[in-house]
């Protein structure tokens, strides 16, 4: 909870990453705030009485979500979810603006894997943007497992991140309503 709210102010793309994890550990725990106490909340030792609350209302409010919005087994959180919406409009929104031609070039420049990997994803397609980070999240979970990872899926991973952290260094931007100057001489 304190670490999401930290990343979602700085990088919104390991915020993303970071609330997959947490909705996977939670699923891990079978949606069960007992467990989550004993396996993730009590590796804290360094926290308050009010903090340890905090957390757990935060994993306990985290549960009622899953539950409302059916993913207690598989996909995510609707403010998951728009997050990605918001990414994807923004991502439009860059590419049709000649001002951006170093994002439109590192979106070229990843397009051949992500059509590939929208390739593999048979009935599954999503959009540009959740394909590269379900790629980054596979990866993530192939390292946290120890999968040994090939040359060629370490140089895809490369370029997607080499463009998504240029997506969220722009949302950022934009959030702080400094990406797109205001031409006030228009009106």
């Amino acid at each position: 909870m304190i670490t999401a709210s930290q990343k979602r102010k700085e990088n919104i793309a390991e915020y993303l990453l970071y609330m997959w994890q947490i909705e996977d550990i939670i699923r891990a725990n079978n949606l069960d705030i007992s467990k989550i106490e004993t396996s993730v909340i009590d590796k804290y030792p360094d926290l308050s009485d009010a903090q340890r609350k905090e957390m757990t209302e935060w994993y306990e409010s985290l549960i009622d979500m899953m539950r409302r919005e059916g993913v207690e087994k598989s996909g995510h959180l609707q403010l998951n979810k728009n997050v990605i919406i918001q990414l994807a409009e923004l991502h439009q929104a860059l590419l049709k603006d000649p001002r951006f031609p170093d994002y439109t070039a590192e979106f070229y420049k990843a397009l051949p894997y992500i059509v590939e990997l929208r390739s593999k994803a048979g009935e599954n397609k999503v959009g540009e943007i959740e394909t590269c980070f379900n790629a980054l999240y596979g990866m993530l979970m192939m390292r946290l497992s120890g999968k040994e990872i090939s040359p060629a899926t370490l140089d895809a991973i490369k370029q997607i991140s080499r463009f998504i952290a240029i997506l969220a260094k722009d949302f950022h931007l934009d959030e702080a309503d400094k990406l797109f100057p205001h031409d006030d001489s228009a009106s």
